[in-house]
C-alpha cells in the first residue's frame, strides 16, 4: 500500500509535501536560520573534504615521489611535447633519447609505480 502510494505522487508533488512538512515542523520563522545552518554544514562538509583529499595527495607523493600528475598547462602541438611532459613528470630526461625508447622508459617506470602501488 505504502509503496502503490509512492508511486501515485509525483517527484514534484513529494517535494512539495515534504517542503510543507518542513514549514509546519519549523515554522516560517525558524526557516532562514534552518537554511542558513544547512548552508554552513554543507560548505564545512566541502571544506573538510578538500583538506583530506589534498593530505591524502601530499602524503602519497611524499612516499613515492615519482607518483604525481603531469602538469599540463594546455593542448601539446606534437607527441614529443607530449612525450616530455610525460617524462618530466615522471623524473625521467627526455635529453637525447628518441620517442621509442622515451615511449619505453616512461612505461616502465609507470608499471614499476602501479606494482609499487600494489
Amino acid at each position: 500500500m505504502n509503496e502503490a502510494f509512492l508511486m501515485i505522487i509525483g517527484g514534484s508533488n513529494l517535494v512539495i509535501i515534504i517542503l510543507l512538512g518542513v514549514v509546519l515542523l519549523f515554522g516560517t520563522k525558524k526557516l532562514p536560520q534552518l537554511s542558513r545552518t544547512l548552508g554552513k554544514a554543507i560548505g564545512e562538509y566541502g571544506r573538510a573534504k578538500d583538506m583530506i583529499t589534498k593530505e591524502m595527495q601530499e602524503a602519497r607523493q611524499s612516499i613515492n615521489p615519482a607518483y604525481s600528475l603531469p602538469r599540463i598547462t594546455g593542448p601539446v602541438a606534437t607527441e614529443r611535447e607530449k612525450l616530455e611532459t610525460m617524462a618530466s613528470t615522471l623524473g625521467i630526461d627526455p635529453t637525447g633519447k628518441d620517442d621509442n625508447l622515451l615511449r619505453s622508459i616512461i612505461q616502465k617506470k609507470i608499471q614499476n609505480n602501479q606494482a609499487w602501488d600494489n
